[in-house]
């Protein structure tokens, strides 16, 4: 049930504000977080200190290049107070990442912190046209994870009927689809394509539920995807960023232009770096995609470094916002496969992979060295309607998609094709890398 173009805005003050204006909002905002950070957080204020930068030095937003960086190990080491801006006793909340292993990446969030992320994701259901008429089903997981109580805010906020499923119990997720009439769904892009899967193979057709969008995030997916999940459930599929140690869920969001995700600017500022230099990059290069919040009281992140690969686009959209866009992210430096010198990211095989018709968009990519070389094997899921017993189609098949894996990427793979199902399904975010490498094997 795809909806009609028509564009509507939380707040369009600050969503539609003037270039200029904008550009004089976040100085001042800027000004007063790295005042904030130096007199409170002594590990920034020291790494300020080496780099002989004070805070009377940030006078508008072209000084945040005097800034040092920020890294996700700043966090680890700093765990779970060290990097606190504000009284311990002003925290309401504490939010990590969804990570299971060592210590998590946590996050300090003010009261007043958490009224601004809320906005942000009720800027991003508003831009998928939600509202007070809508029925929210949040199968995203809820805990330290941002994605379920974020969702869950912002659609609270602009006054719809939310239904907290959290993830898993597919068929359970369906049932309440289906009965409860949601007009909107958010969880991640895997398993919003699982869900609609699992929705046709029980005969369920599209016009026999009442989705009309969804926002969909925690993972990088693609263009192809988006158009086959459109294509399963016949409603419009969004896109939405966040991460924990900005403000989860609602920092960037689509609207129904599909050309990239709006920034909150009124309470982010972005870079894109050069990741080896970390020197700022122009508008539409691919570099790292760098975070510092101008609003954020709890535990404030400067120069936030997120080793998410993107580009950002200055300009006004079609949707009237002036907010600089990000475009999807293509790769992370840190989980990006670096195979005989080349760089691969799983974005890359799955962009060949959803223009294959035989080929389904579950996927793994494993990684061996032997003999002291890199190789990399894809496999591959096939569609129910293909018939693997057909040895002439299999190898035809298997070529096809290991030229175009070669197109892409300068380098050959190995390519097995599995049968439906084979490969094990997430409710949360996909894995799609086994790197053997380095585990002795």
């Amino acid at each position: 049930m795809r909806q009609k173009k028509i564009h509507y805005i939380y707040n369009k003050e600050m969503e539609c504000m003037d270039f200029d204006e904008r550009k004089k909002l976040q100085g001042e905002r800027l000004r007063k977080t790295v005042a904030l950070e130096y007199a409170n957080v002594p590990m920034y204020r020291q790494r300020m200190d080496a780099a002989g930068v004070k805070p009377e030095d940030i006078q508008s937003v072209e000084d945040i290049v005097k800034l040092p960086f920020m890294e996700k190990t700043d966090l680890r080491d700093e765990f779970p107070y060290g990097l606190l801006a504000a009284d311990k006793h002003d925290i309401v909340r504490i939010q990590g990442s969804s990570g299971t292993t060592g210590k998590p990446i946590v996050s300090g969030y003010t009261k007043e912190d958490v009224d601004i992320w809320t906005e942000m994701v009720a800027r991003a259901i508003t831009a998928a046209g939600g509202g007070p008429d809508d029925i929210v089903q949040v199968a995203y997981g809820y805990g330290l994870f941002t994605g379920g109580l974020g969702a869950h805010q912002g659609a609270t906020k602009v006054g719809a009927m939310v239904v907290p499923m959290s993830s898993g119990n597919t068929q359970r997720q369906i049932m309440m689809l289906k009965e409860m009439g949601v007009t909107m769904l958010c969880c991640t892009p895997s398993y919003a394509t699982y869900l609609a899967e699992t929705i046709r193979e029980m005969g369920i057709q599209p016009e026999e539920l009442k989705i009309k969008s969804g926002c969909f995030g925690a993972e990088p997916w693609t263009e192809e995807m988006r158009q086959h999940l459109e294509s399963l459930l016949d409603f419009d599929a969004l896109d939405i960023y966040g991460l924990t140690e900005i403000a989860g869920p609602g920092v960037a969001f689509e609207c129904l232009e599909k050309q990239g995700m709006h920034i909150n600017e009124d309470h982010v500022i972005a870079e894109i770096i050069d990741p080896v230099t970390g020197e700022q990059l122009p508008d539409g290069t691919p570099g790292e995609l760098v975070f510092t919040t101008i609003t954020k009281t709890g535990m404030p992140m400067i120069r936030y470094r997120t080793h998410d690969i993107c580009t950002l686009q200055h300009g006004t959209c079609g949707c009237g916002r002036t907010t600089v866009k990000m475009s999807r992210i293509t790769g992370r430096t840190d989980d990006m496969l670096v195979i005989r010198g080349v760089n691969v990211f799983p974005s890359q095989i799955e962009a060949v992979l959803l223009g294959i018709e035989e080929a389904s968009v579950h996927y793994m990519l494993v990684v061996d060295r032997v003999n002291s070389q890199d190789k990399l094997t894809v496999q591959v899921e096939l569609n129910e309607n293909v018939d693997m017993n057909d040895t002439e189609n299999m190898a035809r098949l298997s070529d096809l998609i290991k030229t175009r894996i070669k197109q892409v990427l300068l380098i050959s793979a190995r390519v097995e094709l599995l049968p439906p199902k084979s490969i094990p399904r997430s409710e949360g975010k996909a894995k799609r890398i086994t790197d053997n490498r380095n585990t002795g094997f």
